[in-house]
């Protein structure tokens, strides 16, 4: 896709630009050429060409990656085109069809199976009602698919909304082993699974070896700050899930804290922190933001004498809801409902597409770079 950045609407999106590549010399070689301008759809991306039965098909997302998200075929003789749509174009979308559970469909990529069954994997969301916000983000979607007799591709059963279920294939089944749910800190990686932002986790910040079967943490900048925060998470795969933790964190003022982050991005976020206050020493409390709105919640504190804190969130569709436990068994839970609706692509007004996360981080806005000690990390899907 080429960008027009002199355009701030649907011509920003320039068409699909084709260069040879060179195995021979690794790099990109001879004419640039425009292939496809795009449908009447309008905003052309994402493309893939696949070759089948003497056509070469381009594939193209259109619509933009928001409700209005399709997949759009074209084809021709010859790579260098000229292309022709198929005629009921979109091959799929899910544009203005409130019923359809798979919104924002679009994206798509084909496969060919070993018994040469046909299927397309694609991008959708499925927003939480009534809020209508995708906190579980960007999802991978997989439709069933045909050639027709006259060559264009189609949903096996028909129509043009995306399906939730579609048929098997008919091959033997490739479990996977379960993911163990509960990370104890244990091995000298940090679990794949976990994300940190703008930079790879290293020793300056974070180390599994300073305290053996412990993730260490040294904090560093604020939730708000986009440059060098101390925070590792997972996304959240379920609209029912709980992730828990337990700290240890001795905090001298209320510029340090450490805890569970249920994280979209610098604006957005719920945290369950370990902190100080200069009347009741070390304390347990929460706070959140909500597009740089930021609120603590004072009347929520809760004096800790003991060295560790187990610290949970329980996330159940639209509610999100933080406990706390000194043996890991007995729960206390924060009598406050927080929405994690607004941890979502709809809601967010400066990131888009990840969805929403659930780790650990540390914050220490003295400069003292005090250190927080994780026992484990539990997510459980329901």
């Amino acid at each position: 896709m080429i960008c027009n950045h002199r355009y701030q609407d649907a011509r920003r999106f320039g068409g699909i630009i084709l260069q040879e590549y060179s195995i021979k010399e690794k790099k990109l070689v001879g004419p640039i050429k425009n292939i496809f301008q795009g449908s009447e759809i309008g905003c052309t991306e994402g493309p893939h060409i696949f070759k089948h039965n003497g056509y070469y098909y381009l594939m193209c997302a259109e619509g933009g990656t928001g409700l209005g998200h399709a997949v759009t075929l074209t084809r021709s003789k010859n790579i260098w085109g000229p292309y022709e749509i198929q005629p009921d174009n979109p091959v799929f979308t899910s544009k203005d069809k409130p019923g359809v559970v798979l919104k924002k469909a679009g994206h798509g990529c084909l496969v060919e199976t070993q018994n040469g069954h046909w299927y397309m994997v694609h991008l959708c969301s499925r927003p939480i009602m009534p809020q209508n916000r995708s906190v579980l983000g960007r999802e991978t979607a997989i439709q069933k698919v045909k050639w027709g007799q006259d060559g264009w591709l189609r949903l096996e059963a028909g129509g043009k909304d995306p399906f939730v279920e579609v048929p098997s294939c008919g091959l033997k089944m490739h479990p996977f082993r379960p993911e163990p749910i509960r990370d104890d800190f244990e091995g000298k990686d940090l679990n794949p699974h976990f994300n940190s932002l703008r930079a790879m986790p290293d020793a300056s910040w974070l180390s599994l070896s300073e305290r053996p079967g412990w993730l260490r943490m040294y904090g560093r900048e604020s939730l708000g700050s986009k440059f060098r925060q101390s925070l590792i998470a997972r996304r959240i795969t379920s609209f029912e899930c709980t992730a828990q933790t337990c700290v240890e964190f001795e905090p001298e003022t209320f510029q340090q804290a450490a805890g569970l982050v249920c994280f979209y991005d610098n604006l957005n976020f719920y945290y369950l922190k370990v902190t100080h206050d200069e009347e009741l020493g070390k304390i347990l409390t929460a706070c959140f933001n909500q597009n740089n709105k930021c609120t603590e919640l004072f009347e929520h504190q809760i004096p800790l004498k003991q060295k560790h804190c187990h610290l949970k969130t329980e996330i159940k569709n639209n509610k999100m809801f933080f406990s706390f436990s000194f043996d890991g068994k007995q729960w206390q839970k924060i009598n406050y409902e927080f929405d994690i609706t607004t941890l979502s692509d709809e809601f967010c007004t400066d990131g888009c597409f990840t969805g929403a996360m659930v780790g650990l981080c540390v914050q220490d806005l003295s400069g003292r770079r005090q250190k927080a000690d994780f026992d484990y990390f539990e997510y459980i899907a329901k």
